[in-house]
């Protein structure tokens, strides 16, 4: 027999088992003692560090605050809600009216724009990032392989396929495409001149040459590679049709493919052309008059959305974001004021009970 113990086990009897105990291994890890530090707070440390991170905060946030500020941005709203608004005539568009309805908006630029800028067109209240839009895609058949061009994904539906005929690309994303064009001119004396617009650059270089791939094939016969699909329900005109081209038409046309990366949030703006600096002598476009040409296909009348068009330099931190800059002046000062707070009461009671502060 044996006696049992509080430790477990059984403790005597001829010839029991090994011992076993519920105390822990005699190791400096599981008997806690290994070297440990704690800081010992006191005013000496404290007070520096709180105005030494104030010290350096503040002038940050100012510096990034003040960049951004030095962006320029132009935003015109050419929703058309208002019956004033020369697009107002287009507010009931169809995807596929045609001709497509057109209308022009003058402004004025009252500060020129120096250096490269970036245009963009901008949507509010349309969810890209709702489950089911985000999911109907179909990752492989935009990357070009040939069996998933004629079989889509069953996420697609009920983009997947339309009269028999598989939809290249399928899905919702690909569907809602944004389809308008804009057009930008400077007006000189009653004269117009078109402002050239580059429309390569503007995707990722990753998506434009790891993911998106067109069907392997002939690649300068792309009505061959999408032969047996048809385009998706609301797009005029085939994949294959959106560019002249051969390197930026097909699944690798970047107005696309800025489309097809969805946006996180309802208002969202994606870039659509770049228009470089010519020369260091003049601004890339000067204060004065201009205008806008839109031809207008994309509805959004219907769900109360919003489309406006940018124009916006940027600088090395990116577009203009005022967050960062007053997240910093924020905190920098939070960490000053409590500072001199601290250093008040310290310098008011800290001397009161110096013995009683650290027991031995």
């Amino acid at each position: 027999g044996g006696v049992g113990v509080p430790g477990g086990g059984a403790v005597g009897g001829g010839g029991g088992g090994a011992v076993k105990t519920r105390k822990p291994d005699n190791t400096a890890f599981k008997q806690q003692r290994l070297p440990a530090w704690q800081p010992i707070l006191t005013a000496g440390t404290v007070l520096p560090a709180f105005f030494i991170i104030g010290l350096i905060f503040i002038p940050i946030g100012i510096g990034i605050f003040v960049t951004s500020n030095n962006i320029r941005e132009y935003e015109i709203d050419y929703t058309g809600t208002e019956p004033s608004s020369p697009c107002n005539k287009c507010l009931n568009v169809s995807w596929d009216s045609t001709p497509p309805c057109t209308c022009t908006i003058n402004f004025t630029l009252e500060h020129s724009f120096e250096s490269n800028v970036f245009m963009y067109y901008g949507l509010s209240n349309f969810y890209q990032n709702h489950r089911r839009y985000v999911k109907s895609r179909d990752d492989s058949q935009l990357n070009g392989d040939n069996s998933s061009l004629l079989n889509p994904s069953k996420e697609c539906e009920p983009y997947r396929t339309n009269e028999d005929k598989p939809i290249a690309p399928c899905g919702a994303i690909a569907n809602s495409m944004f389809n308008d064009t804009l057009e930008l001119y400077r007006i000189d004396n009653d004269t117009r001149t078109p402002i050239t617009l580059i429309k390569k650059g503007i995707a990722w270089w990753t998506d434009k040459n790891v993911k998106f791939r067109n069907p392997t094939g002939d690649g300068n016969n792309l009505t061959a590679l999408f032969q047996g699909t048809t385009k998706p329900v609301n797009w005029p005109k085939p994949v294959y049709m959106l560019d002249s081209e051969p390197d930026n038409n097909g699944f690798i046309n970047e107005d696309f493919i800025v489309w097809m990366r969805t946006a996180a949030l309802p208002t969202f703006r994606k870039l659509y052309r770049l228009i470089e600096r010519k020369n260091n002598l003049q601004p890339t476009l000067q204060a004065g008059k201009y205008s806008l040409d839109i031809a207008y296909n994309y509805p959004v009348h219907s769900f109360d959305g919003r489309k406006r068009m940018i124009l916006s330099t940027i600088s090395w931190m990116g577009g203009k974001n005022p967050f960062l800059g007053i997240a910093y002046i924020t905190v920098g000062s939070i960490c000053f004021f409590l500072g001199v707070v601290l250093l008040f009461i310290h310098h008011k009671y800290g001397n009161r009970n110096t013995s009683a502060d650290i027991p031995n």
